[in-house]
C-alpha cells in the first residue's frame, strides 16, 4: 500500500474517531454516574413516572397524527409532479430549522385563547395552552418532517414498475398502493416513524413554552437540574437515555442492510 494512502486513511481515521468519542463520550459519563441505587429510587419516584407516562403517551399520539396524515403527503411527494412540489416539501421541512422556542412561541400564538383557531377550538373543548393537546401540538410540529422524509423516501425506494404492473392484473390505484407499495416501504415507513415517535421523546424548547404543566420526563429533568441541581437530575436523564438507546437499536434493526 502506498505511503501516502496510507497516511489518509489514519488521517481518516484519527478524525472520524475524534467525532465518535465526542459523541459517546457524554453519554458513558452519563450512564456510569448513576448508581444503581439512585437509579432504583428515581424508578419508585411517582413523578417521573408518570411524566415517563405522559410522554410516551403523548409522542405515540402525535406520531399517529403525523402517519395518519404524513404518510399521504410522502407518497404523493414522492410518486407526483405537480406545481408548487418543492414548495410543499421545503414548506414541511421547515420545522426542522426553526429553533424550537421559537416554535413554542409560533404555535402559542396560533393555538392560545386569544387566537382565533384556538379560541374557536377551546369552544369546542379542546385547550392547548397547559394541556395535554399542547403536548402533542409540540410534538407533532418538530417530528412530522422526520417521518414526511423517511416515508418519501422509503416510497422512492419501491420500483412504480411494480404499481403499474399490479394495476394491469387489475388493482386499483388504491390496492396497487395497499397491496405492493405499502408493504415494500412498509420498513422503512416504520423506521421514519419510531424516529419521528423518540423525537418527539425528546422535544424541549417548545413543550415548555406551550405546556410546562403538566410535564414530560424532559422538562421534569429539566425541572430536578433547575431546582435540586445535578445529582437530582442524573438518575432521570439516565432512564431517558435508556429509552432513547432502545429505540435507536430498534431503528437500526428495522432499516433495510445498506448495499456496497
Amino acid at each position: 500500500m502506498p505511503v501516502r494512502s496510507l497516511v489518509s486513511r489514519v488521517v481518516l481515521a484519527a478524525l472520524g474517531a475524534c467525532l465518535v468519542l465526542f459523541i459517546v463520550g457524554p453519554l458513558l459519563r452519563l450512564l456510569f454516574f448513576a448508581s444503581p441505587e439512585s437509579l432504583g429510587a428515581a424508578l419508585r419516584d411517582t413523578e417521573l413516572r408518570d411524566s415517563i407516562v405522559l410522554t410516551v403517551f403523548t409522542a405515540s399520539l402525535a406520531t399517529l397524527i403525523a402517519a395518519l396524515f404524513g404518510v399521504p403527503l410522502a407518497y404523493l411527494l414522492a410518486r407526483r409532479n405537480f406545481p408548487g412540489r418543492r414548495l410543499v416539501q421545503g414548506l414541511i421541512e421547515l420545522p426542522v430549522v426553526v429553533p424550537h422556542p421559537v416554535a413554542g412561541i409560533a404555535l402559542l400564538l396560533f393555538l392560545g385563547r386569544r387566537s382565533e383557531v384556538g379560541g374557536a377550538l377551546a369552544h369546542l373543548g379542546l385547550e392547548f395552552v397547559s394541556h395535554v393537546p399542547g403536548i402533542v401540538a409540540a410534538m407533532l410540529f418538530v417530528s412530522a418532517p422526520i417521518l414526511v422524509s423517511g416515508a418519501r423516501e422509503a416510497f422512492r425506494g419501491v420500483d412504480p414498475q411494480l404499481e403499474r404492473v399490479a394495476r394491469t392484473l387489475g388493482d386499483t390505484g388504491w390496492g396497487a398502493f395497499r397491496r405492493v407499495t405499502l408493504p415494500l416501504a412498509g420498513r422503512g415507513v416504520l423506521a421514519g416513524s419510531i424516529l419521528a415517535w423518540s423525537r418527539s421523546v425528546s422535544e424541549f424548547g417548545s413543550i415548555v413554552i406551550l405546556t410546562y404543566n403538566p410535564k414530560v420526563a424532559s422538562i421534569y429533568i429539566f425541572d430536578r437540574f433547575t431546582a435540586y441541581g445535578l445529582q437530582a437530575a442524573v438518575p432521570a436523564a439516565v432512564i431517558l437515555l435508556l429509552v432513547a438507546l432502545t429505540v435507536l437499536v430498534v431503528i437500526r434493526v428495522l432499516q433495510p442492510e445498506e448495499r456496497r
